[in-house]
């Protein structure tokens, strides 16, 4: 026979008031926004390759969030897209809308991802575009939205920068 013991409940715990210092308290106050598809709004962006669609979440965000739909508008030309560079974010997120995307990362070698695939990568991380499909459209989300991009030349030495609100 089993024995039966007695236990007490516990009474349930207070919720803890929130710090000054909570996330919410350290942002700006937050907007209503909407990006409705609009071919028109698709425009020249930092790589001559893409056009990028902003999605209006920097303004929203008080310059926190950078999100955007970049197009890819010229075959891959290894000569004119493959060149290693990193971005100074806090934060990087790709999720593949249409077709496929290829980029090698430094340390963690070629990745090839498909419609429906996302990836993040970390601060500062060197990669390099490898090939996308034709019809390649990505989401991009970037914190904060204004950022640098450094480039690097073949012998992997920095070659530029520059501030961009876009990749």
């Amino acid at each position: 026979m089993a024995k039966k013991l007695k236990t007490k409940a516990k009474p349930a715990k207070k919720p803890k008031a929130k710090r000054a210092n909570s996330a919410a308290a350290r942002w700006p106050k937050q907007l209503f926004t909407i990006s409705h598809l609009r071919e028109e709004d698709f425009d020249q962006g930092l790589r001559p390759y893409s056009a990028y669609r902003d999605l209006g979440l920097a303004p929203a965000t008080g310059g926190k969030v950078q999100a955007h739909v970049i197009r890819m508008t010229k075959p891959f030309d290894a000569d004119k897209v493959a060149i290693p560079h990193y971005h100074d974010v806090e934060f990087q997120m790709v999720y593949v809308l249409k077709g496929w995307f290829s980029s090698q990362f430094d340390g963690h070698g070629t990745h090839t991802f498909r419609a429906g695939s996302c990836w993040m990568q970390p601060p500062k991380i060197k990669h390099t575009v490898m090939g996308y499909s034709d019809d390649c459209e990505l989401l991009e989300i970037i914190l904060p939205a204004e950022f640098e991009t450094v480039t690097f030349d073949q012998k992997a030495k920095p070659a530029t920068a520059g501030r961009a609100a876009r990749r």
